[in-house]
């Protein structure tokens, strides 16, 4: 590890690396290497850590150019591995060491890690050369097994803003560096993305379509609109909370539920070295200790970004963070899994949704005067307004419904308390058992639809309405009559949104909210700053798209902002008061604010100049600006998009559909355009030999007479088919 530290370093500094090797045994310690020996003849240098063999071999270096592995297009690998998935779900992954070796891969998730260091894209063709080598070095040790994670000094891959030389690094530095909680090496990132793009798509076509959470294409908009969508019916709901099983799970389970479909043995020794490799998190810090030891802090110096260097706005990311539902704000992080430890949560909790599922269909007990669901489980009524249920007798379906966002799910029931009463203590056993999770009665607790329930910072309730029912009688006459039933309401919660903006010290204050001006943006300028808080007003306005009350709580968040920012500028421009910034710089703070110096030009003089930024207003500073909330009806048996067109791409592949459209087009008479054009090809080259060779004069005679011919011979193979014989002559017209 030290091999590139001089010799006085090593002499000066021998106690402090020998502590350091017995304190952490995966590093080892420091042993000079003998030179390797010199290269065959006829053959070029080996890189570093690697082996002479074969070059045809997958594993071997490639002894030109790395670039030379690169092949084929990474994108059609993960497409054809996502088709492949989608195709037989149940087939289990025995041999994915072949995906590990595709170099195409390791170069892709080198771009995506990249990309979320710099916030750049870059380029295939800008990958440099030196960064494929200690690609195809870390592959190569990936392969081998020497593969180490969380590795801080004896890096195969650096950052590409690491400059840091181990050999340059002080005594007081590299202890910093080995004893201190420091992000994740990037070689670890890299290897995470490469495990994801060979994982996901596996994994993805076994997963339930009641889970929403950590998926690609499922987002928590699709949770409210399934429940808007399919929960209109239920009376009983159990919301339980299992977020614990996001801070870890002993790794057998993990393992054990891994195996069940991914079967080869160097994935599985991949992912359990990233889950025991214990992770170095510091020293406990003493609050009381560092309050005594802080000193007055001396000047430092800005640091000053670079071009390349994306320019954060901390005030504005911890505004959009901070208004992250409960369910939402909790993410799964296990070891050295990285990103891989959403997928890994969502294979451990996909046991709970297929138990679930099964459930489901035990409880199901149709009734024929139910008004709802038929014994087939065909949804009946008005599918344009799904969340109006009819009144009916008492004789009801028993039924229940079931969703999943991370580690919080809902479910609903259909039917009386004692059976939730039930599912609720088998839910407790089946947790006990299977994620060794202690749960209670209070932990999942049974509520009426009445009381509210709060689900994703919604509350789902319902409201006896009497609307007018029209329909269409016997001699179509259109009949209006009143009708009662049920509405199912998804709110959004404005006491949950009061405590969210209370928590970012944007107000004080319950029953009567006040204002609190925002200091944090004291230096920046009027336009850049009413510029960052209409990007979380948009936010906002998207995340209660499908409430019923958006506009009212988009109106109240613009209120809370922007008596937040009059009271700002007030503090900053010295105006006393609300009322006075709201007369200069009108209602929604569209025009510059004058300073205490003095008069300014007009705003729209410095603006025809160039010397003055535009400054936009804030937005929805009225109720009539907000947009409706969104009804736009939600499909049943709804999928992503790209899950819909790998299942139809897959469909057409099969011979069997084609086989069906070809006995369709038969039956209805049709000829398909291929065939038309391969039987006018055949009876050119056929006919051609019978006719003698066409003069300039009778070119057009020998044309009408290969047309005719081709019709005739259609005519006879057709039968008296007029349709047939109709689509021909269209097609030589």
């Amino acid at each position: 590890m030290y091999r590139h530290l001089s010799l006085p370093f090593l002499r000066r500094h021998r106690r402090f690396l020998s502590y350091a090797a017995s304190a952490f045994p995966r590093v080892p310690p420091y042993s000079p290497r003998p030179p390797p020996p010199p290269p065959p003849q006829g053959h070029p240098t080996l890189l570093p850590g690697h082996s002479s063999r074969n070059p045809r071999d997958p594993l071997s270096t490639a002894y030109d150019d790395p670039s030379s592995l690169l092949r084929d297009d990474p994108i059609s690998i993960c497409s054809s591995l996502w088709v492949d998935s989608f195709r037989d779900p149940s087939a289990t992954a025995s041999s994915l060491a072949p995906l590990l070796r595709r170099l195409e891969l390791w170069v892709l998730a080198y771009q995506k890690a990249y990309a979320d260091e710099t916030g750049s894209y870059l380029p295939k063709s800008s990958v440099p050369s030196s960064a494929l080598h200690s690609l195809l070095a870390l592959r190569n040790a990936v392969l081998d097994g020497r593969f180490r994670w969380g590795v801080r000094l004896d890096l195969l891959l650096r950052s590409p803003r690491d400059t840091t030389d181990p050999a340059t690094l002080s005594k007081r530095k590299l202890r910093v560096l080995l004893t201190s909680a420091q992000p994740p090496p990037f070689q670890d990132r890299v290897v995470q993305e490469v495990l994801l793009m060979i994982l996901e798509p596996i994994f993805e076509a076994r997963f339930s379509q009641k889970s929403f959470a950590f998926r690609p294409g499922r987002t928590a908009h699709t949770v409210i609109r399934t429940i808007r969508r399919s929960f209109a019916g239920y009376l009983w709901y159990i919301k339980g909370d299992l977020s614990t099983i996001l801070d870890g799970l002993p790794t057998g389970l993990i393992i054990n539920a891994l195996i069940r479909d991914v079967r080869d043995k160097k994935v599985v020794d991949l992912i359990k070295s990233a889950l025991t490799t214990p992770v170095i998190t510091g020293r406990p810090v003493n609050e009381e200790a560092a309050k005594k030891k802080k000193k007055k802090r001396k000047y430092q110096k800005k640091r000053v970004l670079a071009e390349d260097e994306p320019k954060p706005d901390p005030y504005w990311l911890q505004t959009f963070f901070g208004f992250a539902p409960e369910e939402a704000e909790k993410q799964p992080n296990w070891g050295h899994c990285g990103a891989l430890s959403s997928l890994l949560a969502n294979v451990c909790l996909d046991e709970l949704d297929k138990w679930m599922e099964g459930k489901i269909k035990e409880f199901y007990r149709p009734s024929k005067s139910d008004v709802i669901w038929t014994g087939d489980d065909v949804e009946q009524g008005n599918t344009s307004w799904p969340e109006f249920v009819p009144t009916s007798g008492p004789d009801k379906t028993r039924k229940m419904d079931y969703v999943r966002y991370g580690g919080h799910f809902l479910i609903g029931v259909r039917g009386p308390r004692a059976d939730a009463a039930v599912l609720r203590k088998q839910l407790i056993e089946f947790c006990d058992q299977r994620y060794q999770l202690k749960l209670d009665n209070e932990s999942l607790p049974i509520e009426h639809i009445t009381k509210g329930i709060m689900f994703l910072d919604h509350v789902l309730c319902r409201r006896v309405v009497y609307p007018t029912l029209r329909y269409t009688a016997t001699g179509g006459k259109i009949i209006s009559e009143k009708g009662v039933g049920t509405l199912l309401s998804v709110t959004a919660s404005l006491r949950q949104c009061i405590k969210q903006f209370r928590k970012l010290e944007f107000l004080k204050g319950d029953r009567d909210p006040d204002p609190q001006p925002c200091f944090r943006m004291f230096h920046a300028t009027q336009a850049h700053t009413n510029a960052q808080m209409n990007k979380f007003l948009q936010t906002m306005a998207e995340w209660y798209r499908y409430a019923d009350n958006r506009k009212k709580v988009v109106n109240f968040c613009s209120y809370i902002v922007r008596g937040s920012l009059a009271k700002l500028y007030a503090a900053k421009y010295k105006l006393r008061s609300r009322a006075k910034v709201y007369k200069i710089g009108s209602r929604n703070l569209s025009r510059p604010l004058k300073d205490k110096k003095g008069q300014s030009p007009e705003y729209q003089n410095l603006l025809r100049m160039g010397l003055l930024d535009s400054i936009d207003g804030l937005q929805y500073t009225r109720m009539s600006l907000v947009p409706e909330a969104d009804y736009t009806p939600f499909p049943s048996g709804w999928r992503p998009d790209h899950e819909k067109f790998l299942l139809e791409y897959i469909r057409l592949l099969d011979p069997k559909t084609l086989e069906e459209q070809r006995c369709c087009l038969r039956e209805e008479g049709l000829i398909t355009p291929q065939d038309y054009v391969s039987l006018l090809v055949w009876n050119y080259k056929k006919n051609t030999l019978m006719l003698p060779p066409p003069g300039e004069s009778n070119s057009y005679k020998v044309k009408e007479e290969l047309l005719g011919s081709i019709s005739n011979e259609t005519k006879d193979g057709m039968g008296d088919d007029e349709a047939s014989i109709d689509a021909l002559q269209a097609a030589h017209m």
